[in-house]
């Protein structure tokens, strides 16, 4: 669960923000970035500016800042061995330009913390259902795990119980040119297979895969745009 200084600067924040609480947002989308000891610093930084590059994406901007409707909240965090998760960004209402690059600028500017070097994904899945806690009036709840390895630590994904309201979606980074290409895609192959049984939760819930780190940017583009326009779609047939 999130540590206890944690726990008071999240409530803090959200007693702060009460007045702008009460008004709907669109999704409440947390992101969780892996950073434990199998991604070394170029692939730290790659996951980093993939995901501002992606939020960036001229596509990803438009399905943002949709007119006539509710916007979307953001937070990242990163997460490694138990008690290892350290928050990036805390929750921002994506409602301008200005506030998307606050967030992107964050994102590209932060030092790497020391961080465990266990893989603790049962732990992370709690901290960013958490975190989802503190936005209880959105529309939508949207867990995002990026992860290049299975849990090593901590409880099990598997034996883990999380709100029902809440779509758990992964994006999977397969090892890329680190392999030869039979033994990556096997890699890869057995890892989604792994998210796919254990970690993924809700009806509509799915794995991105990324070749590589050099490929974060592209998948992760892709599976913005997938939660974000199925939301709209959801909300046009409504």
């Amino acid at each position: 669960m999130i540590p206890h200084l944690l726990r008071c600067f999240c409530a803090t924040a959200f007693l702060l923000a009460a007045p702008d609480a009460q008004a709907n947002c669109r999704q409440a989308l947390a992101l969780g970035l892996d950073v434990s000891g199998s991604v070394d610093s170029a692939e730290y930084h790659m996951q980093l500016n993939g995901l501002a590059a992606a939020l960036e994406n001229q596509s990803v901007m438009n399905a943002l800042f949709q007119p006539g409707t509710a916007p979307v909240h953001l937070a990242v965090y990163e997460w490694s061995g138990p008690g290892h998760q350290n928050l990036i960004v805390p929750w921002v209402p994506i409602t301008s330009h200005m506030a998307l690059t606050d967030l992107t600028t964050t994102l590209r500017h932060h030092t790497r913390p020391k961080m465990d070097v266990s893989t603790g994904l049962g732990p992370a899945m709690l901290f960013g259902a958490e975190l989802l806690h503190f936005q209880p009036n959105c529309w939508r709840w949207t867990l995002d795990m990026s992860g290049d390895g299975i849990a090593n630590t901590g409880p099990l994904p598997r034996d883990l119980s999380l709100p029902d309201h809440i779509t758990l979606n992964a994006l999977v980074i397969g090892p890329g040119q680190t392999r030869p290409h039979g033994e990556s895609l096997e890699e890869t192959t057995a890892l989604v297979a792994y998210f796919e049984a254990r970690v993924i939760r809700g009806a509509d819930a799915f794995v991105e895969v990324a070749n590589g780190f050099e490929d974060y940017e592209a998948a992760m583009t892709r599976k913005l745009l997938r939660e974000l326009e199925g939301l709209s779609l959801v909300q046009a047939h409504d």
